[in-house]
């Protein structure tokens, strides 16, 4: 069969349109390739960073990563993971306020949930009490409960053996509990990394998820004369409100640990979490954190 030269042209512009298509798809195919390649690392004032793909444990940024620090109250993000760990756990169990609890705050200058002695408070509720005002009594009295022994000492150090049964159950080398709450008695310390896969383990458990998330919260408590009070706390992790996508998870700040801070975020299906330590205030936290969440979300 013969082909004009009408045909021929037809031909030649259908390949060279073709040819023209395959080059843009390419040549876009290589432009985000380097763009991913030349997405500058960010710089951040923390000492310390690490950022994971949730999803699948990838590493997506890391600054002394594997350093061992002070971690402040993200310390508690164990001792939350610890109780949610108990085995025939009930929630709603109540616990009864010591002023063991109380002593403890006042004496260590401790951050509070502002617990009443004699007042009766479930599990769930001091986990909220824990977890968003940063209650060290709530830590306390968890440690109390939840650990085993015939004193509140032997249980608090109980608890504390959990916690770092924890650690090792979850092969972390670089991370040792001395404290339930963080304020260490030397050698309470962790790292970026570990503190990452701490909380992304805690995030597994659905009661946890729903805790960190939660900006603020007003709890019905009973009171030791059997009436009751309602309990306000409010989440100290401020990027729940001023980060797209916030999910948790953890604050955390003291004299050795300076500004820390463990946070995840979703979006468009896609949750990474990471850990800054020992930044050098509570602002510069948050825009450490925002910095190498938003070059996860690139990567």
């Amino acid at each position: 069969m013969k082909i004009g030269i009408k045909g021929i042209h037809r031909v030649s512009a259908t390949a060279t349109v073709a040819l023209t298509a395959g080059a843009v798809i390419a040549g876009s195919v290589f432009a985000s390739t380097a763009q991913a390649a030349t997405l500058p690392t960010p710089t951040i004032t923390a000492k310390g960073g690490f950022v994971m793909n949730n999803g699948t444990g990838k590493a997506l940024y890391g600054k002394a990563a594997d350093t061992r620090r002070s971690t402040g109250s993200t310390t508690k993000v164990m001792t939350a993971k610890v109780v949610l760990e108990q085995k025939n756990l009930n929630l709603d169990s109540k616990v009864t306020i010591q002023k063991a609890y109380s002593d403890y705050i006042v004496s260590k200058g401790a951050s509070s949930a502002r617990l009443i002695v004699g007042d009766k408070v479930t599990v769930r509720q001091l986990l909220y009490g824990l977890m968003l005002p940063s209650g060290c009594d709530a830590a306390y009295a968890l440690a109390d409960k939840f650990g085993s022994g015939s004193t509140r000492a032997a249980r608090v150090k109980s608890f504390v053996g959990k916690m770092n049964s924890s650690a090792k159950a979850l092969g972390l080398k670089n991370t040792h509990f001395d404290s339930f709450d963080g304020i260490g008695n030397g050698s309470n310390y962790s790292t970026p990394r570990d503190l990452t896969k701490i909380a992304s383990s805690a995030m597994k458990n659905s009661t946890f998820r729903a805790i960190v998330k939660t900006k603020s919260t007003k709890q019905k408590v009973t009171t030791k004369s059997g009436g009751y009070r309602y309990m306000s706390w409010s989440n100290t992790n401020t990027m729940l409100s001023s980060y797209s996508g916030a999910i948790g998870v953890k604050t955390g700040s003291g004299p050795t640990a300076k500004y820390c801070l463990v946070f995840a975020a979703t979006r468009n299906g896609k949750t990474i979490i990471g850990t800054v330590l020992s930044s050098t205030s509570a602002t510069t936290r948050s825009a450490d954190m925002k910095k190498i969440m938003d070059y996860g979300f690139k990567k």
